[in-house]
């Protein structure tokens, strides 16, 4: 009976794949185009890269306007072609219709036309944008990967009325996201206007609600089981048996590569298919709550299988090649231990109270490489050590640094200590680790980098110090001015040619810290940091990395997976690496 019920979806793999492949080629293709002209534009202007700390450059420059034009065109009209796409592949697999891909991509492109309305572009914006972050419905390959910064998801989880008000905002959206799920089908299959097709959508939903719940439910669930169904019979007990087995190293490191190369390739194909599957039961239910009854699948022809059989024994010998390169070069790919540094949050992170000599004496004894710290200036011109704009959550003090003296600052308490001067926390690291000086909030100008400069020459300690800031203009006008200084650039988001940016460090917040980026920053002789990993898997994905530093709040939870990743067996050495890059 199951067999019988997955044979549809086993049969529609080639046609999906095939799919995929192309269409992933065409986004690189205009990708490079794209990526090319935002170049010329960019440079037509003086710079290398757009950042979060110079947004603004999109809205007040013509460069900045036809690149977030050119860019929201082209994202609008490869959403609508490749949702469009997938919905003509999904009716010609449920319904038993033969149609060569260029043709299938033909119709998807010739579609787009239908959406380019108020509503459509609001459908485009919801499918592109808020259904990858909900985690719920179609959403498309561009930006499937889509997230919530975590700087932003913590502000959120920190405030109960925003996390309410969050809660309601995802609710509301879901209703409306399951309420049109069948527009697109609507304007694909029946040629229906967006306005028909929203009504048929949600009169669809409301006559058949349980029973979308329950084949959605029941969907989820049986992939979810056979994906971990097959990684436990055909990857885990067998890893598990060769760690058991005393077999000779060459054997057992030789299976472990097959079977993490299974489970790689495994996760590539969810990852390609899992969204197109899941479309094509959502097109099987449209057809049978439209016909009140169960729609039927088609069988494909014996000719395509021998087709799609040629292909699989010429990915099956290149996975075979893959295989030996990989047991030839095991360590050079999959190295043990991590060469990544530990840098302590805002002194000591978690280990003490923040921004405190006692931080800095608590990341020293928990073994940290280095301490970041966050420096404001007084009305008096002093620099002392806080993080936001005002004392109030670390010492009960709703005034700024800057409206206050150094003596009044000084009278404050946070948990106990007075808040430290900049040469406080120079005498404290000095010697010990390496001291990341965050130039921050209204104050962070120039005379405070040249107030920085002068105090790190003073207690000598140039090269135990990184001048950092969120204010790319701040670390370009220091390296200028004092390249012997070491600096660091810490951005949230960035496009374009990000390595190239003028500094030593380059700071990537979690989600943007990938594979590629780092070794970009690398290729440009720059080092790259990650900030800020505090969960266990994200301390663990990034020491596995090669990012030069991860700035922490856990700190030693950190340094206790640096050690254990020492004594990690091939399996887990292979995961983590192979995790990392995919």
């Amino acid at each position: 009976m199951m067999k019988e019920k997955l044979k549809p979806y086993l049969q529609a793999l080639p046609d999906i794949f095939s799919y995929q492949i192309v269409t992933k080629a065409l986004l690189a293709v205009w990708l490079f185009l794209f990526g090319r002209l935002f170049q010329a534009l960019l440079k037509s202007s003086g710079r290398v890269a757009v950042t979060s700390g110079d947004w603004q450059f999109l809205f007040t420059t013509w460069q900045g306007i036809l690149i977030l034009l050119v860019g929201l065109l082209s994202l609008f009209i490869y959403v609508a072609f490749d949702l469009n796409t997938k919905i003509v592949i999904c009716r010609n697999i449920v319904t038993g219709r033969s149609m060569p891909l260029i043709d299938t991509l033909k119709e998807g492109l010739m579609s787009i036309r239908r959406l380019f309305s108020l509503q459509g572009i609001l459908i485009v914006l919801y499918i592109a944008l808020v259904a990858p972050i909900l985690g719920i419905g179609v959403s498309i390959t561009a930006t499937e990967g889509l997230y919530i910064p975590t700087f932003i998801s913590s502000f959120i989880k920190d405030s109960v009325l925003y996390s309410l008000l969050a809660g309601a905002a995802v609710l509301l959206l879901l209703a409306i996201g399951v309420a049109n799920l069948f527009i697109m089908h609507g304007l694909i299959i029946d040629g229906l206007d967006i306005g028909g097709a929203s009504k048929q959508s949600k009169k669809l939903i409301r006559s058949n609600l349980k029973d979308y719940i329950k084949q959605n439910v029941l969907t989820i669930l049986t992939a979810a089981c056979l994906i971990a169904g097959t990684a436990v019979v055909c990857l885990f007990i067998p890893l598990k048996i060769i760690e058991m087995i005393p077999l000779p190293l060459a054997i057992s490191r030789l299976l472990t590569i097959i079977l993490a190369t299974f489970g790689a390739i495994v996760s590539v194909l969810a990852d390609l298919l899992a969204l197109p599957l899941y479309l094509m039961k959502m097109t099987q239910l449209f057809y049978s709550y439209k016909q009140g009854s169960v729609y039927e699948y088609r069988e494909i022809s014996d000719k395509k299988r021998r087709y799609n059989a040629r292909w699989l024994r010429c990915a099956a010998a290149v996975v075979v090649v893959c295989i030996a390169l990989m047991y030839v070069n095991f360590d050079l790919l999959f190295p043990s231990g991590t060469d990544v540094k530990v840098i302590a949050h805002r002194a000591g992170g978690s280990e003490a109270a923040e921004n405190t000599i006692s931080g800095i004496d608590a990341a020293v004894r928990a073994g940290a490489y280095g301490s970041e710290i966050d420096i404001q200036r007084t009305k008096d011109g002093s620099y002392v050590i806080n993080h936001d704009g005002t004392f109030k959550r670390v010492a009960g003090d709703g005034r700024k640094p800057e409206e206050m003296t150094l003596d009044e600052v000084r009278k404050l308490r946070v948990d106990g200590e007075p808040v430290p001067e900049f040469e406080e926390m120079l005498g404290a690291s000095k010697g010990r680790l390496v001291l990341f000086i965050e130039l921050k909030g209204s104050t962070a100008d120039r005379k405070m980098a040249d107030d920085a400069v002068k105090l790190v020459k003073k207690h000598g300690m140039k090269d135990e110090c990184v001048l950092i800031s969120l204010k790319y203009d701040l670390i370009d006008y220091i390296e200028k001015t004092y390249p012997e200084i070491q600096t660091g650039f810490l951005t949230f988001a960035s496009f374009g040619k990000t390595a190239e940016l003028n500094c030593d460090y380059i700071g990537l917040e979690e989600e943007s810290a990938t594979f590629d980026t780092i070794r970009n920053i690398h290729a440009e002789k720059k080092k790259a940091l990650v900030w800020t990993a505090n969960e266990e898997g994200s301390q663990r994905h990034f020491l596995c990395t090669e990012a030069d530093g991860i700035i922490t709040d856990n700190v030693s939870q950190a340094i206790k997976l640096s050690k254990k990743l020492e004594n990690r067996s091939d399996t887990y050495r292979m995961v983590d690496r192979i995790r990392t890059i995919l």
